[in-house]
């Protein structure tokens, strides 16, 4: 429209063309009727002769790997690239639909109604490539809580995913949201219940009612059913995770996704017509109390002692006996006593502490440990001046004696030379008295 207009103003094609943006070649389509607007030249789709092909290939095996399906394609003669395949098998809806495989993205989905302090949702976010120095292998394990009304949560980084762990992450993970709702929901968590089947287990069954709570269960492959702590699992990925420093401790990550959760409290949400913060809707949720000591499950992990002789445990350092630098040691602690034991492999309990509360980074030491370590060390000390070496020392008489002995040169060498250069003319008379037998007599002489 811009391009006729101006055109009948007198202006030329490449003016028209500088002052609208365009290719001189197409205003010049365009003012000759060459092209018509919304109207494109249709280049002959190659994929239409192999379609039949391809739908009865995924009719056949609905789940055929589209790039193996492209392999045998080129190989009947299609010359379009690997994208435009793949575009043009979702343009004419060629693979067949599989439903259980299909995602919650274009179908129906209802609406699921939370009434408030109903219903926490756990998961566990897995995270790859922590740092090096939390030791903790290739992935680090983040325990997400979410309250299903008000969208509240509360993370636990945990050094692994079994019972121990989980249920001392549970713990931190209800305390820090300020109570627990009456129902707990999990996806299909081999600790929790028995995958196959969705039964819970008898282990957590008894966590449940330590906690006074119910345990829900989701449907295989359905991770929205409990959405909300899922899409807490993207926010601490992306918001947190992917800016975590190598340099950072443990502790200190930990305060890092405590100060986003509550950053995300912030969040305004409307429900029944009324706006209100997460925070706000939180505090009115009414939540149960929690327990006043976790439930006591035992947490055992390996640790190395270190040269001074300690070993760390939940942000803390405790001491051992010494001589065992280097050793690996289990820390047995059970939930919700004051008290923790490093017992040695073979079960012998070495020491006992007080807990210090986690994260502290607090170093307790027995005093029996620092009088023991401190006579070690002294006993090993000497005030003696270390060895000079640069000093002429050359061989002593003991040494060049015995080197003329393992050469033979020596006195006892030459004496054992002599006893074995013998005369060979003893061997040649004996051997000619052994090639007859004895006479009788001979035999009673000899």
């Amino acid at each position: 429209m811009d391009a006729h207009a101006l055109r009948r103003q007198g202006w030329s094609i490449s003016a028209i063309a500088r002052h609208l943006g365009r290719d001189r070649k197409t205003i010049r389509a365009y003012l000759n009727g060459e092209r018509v607007p919304e109207h494109r030249a249709q280049l002959p789709d190659a994929f239409v002769p192999f379609m039949d092909y391809c739908r009865q290939r995924l009719a056949d095996d609905p789940h055929l790997w589209a790039s193996a399906l492209f392999d045998e394609i080129a190989e009947l003669g299609y010359r379009g690239a690997y994208s435009t395949f793949t575009r043009a098998l979702r343009r004419h809806q060629v693979r067949p639909h599989c439903e259980p495989c299909r995602a919650a993205t274009g179908r129906d989905v209802a609406v699921i109604a939370h009434p408030p302090g109903e219903e926490i949702q756990f998961d566990w976010l897995e995270l790859p490539d922590p740092p090096a120095t939390w030791g903790v292998g290739s992935h680090a394990h983040l325990l997400v809580g979410a309250l299903a009304h008000s969208g509240r949560w509360r993370a636990v980084l945990a050094e692994a995913e079994d019972f121990p762990h989980l249920v001392q992450a549970l713990d931190r993970v209800v305390r820090k949201l300020g109570g627990t709702a009456r129902r707990w929901r999990f996806d299909r968590m081999a600790t929790v219940c028995h995958p196959p089947s969705g039964r819970v287990l008898p282990a957590f069954a008894a966590v449940a009612k330590y906690y006074g709570v119910g345990v829900d269960i989701c449907p295989p492959r359905r991770g929205n059913r409990k959405g909300v702590v899922e899409k807490a699992n993207h926010s601490a990925a992306q918001r947190w995770w992917r800016t975590v420093p190598d340099a950072l401790s443990v502790e200190q990550a930990q305060s890092g996704v405590d100060k986003l959760a509550l950053r995300m409290d912030e969040r305004r949400r409307r429900i029944d017509g009324a706006s209100a913060t997460v925070a706000e809707l939180a505090a009115a949720e009414p939540l149960l109390e929690v327990p006043t000591r976790p439930f006591p499950a035992e947490l055992e992990v390996e640790r190395t002692v270190s040269p001074q002789g300690l070993v760390s445990f939940d942000g803390n350092q405790y001491s051992v006996p010494p001589g065992l630098p280097g050793v690996q040691v289990v820390v047995l602690h059970r939930l919700g006593e004051d008290y923790l034991h490093v017992l040695t492999a073979g079960r012998a309990v070495v020491a006992k502490h007080r807990r210090a509360p986690g994260g502290s980074g607090q170093v307790v030491r027995d005093a029996g440990h620092v009088i023991a370590l401190e006579r070690a060390v002294l006993a090993s000390f000497s005030d003696r001046a270390p060895c000079k070496s640069k000093v002429r020392r050359p061989p002593s008489q003991a040494a060049l004696a015995e080197a003329d002995r393992l050469r033979g040169t020596g006195t006892s060498g030459s004496a054992s030379a002599e006893r074995v250069v013998i005369d060979l003319s003893h061997y040649a008379a004996v051997a000619d008295r052994l090639r007859t037998a004895p006479t009788p007599e001979e035999d009673h002489g000899e």
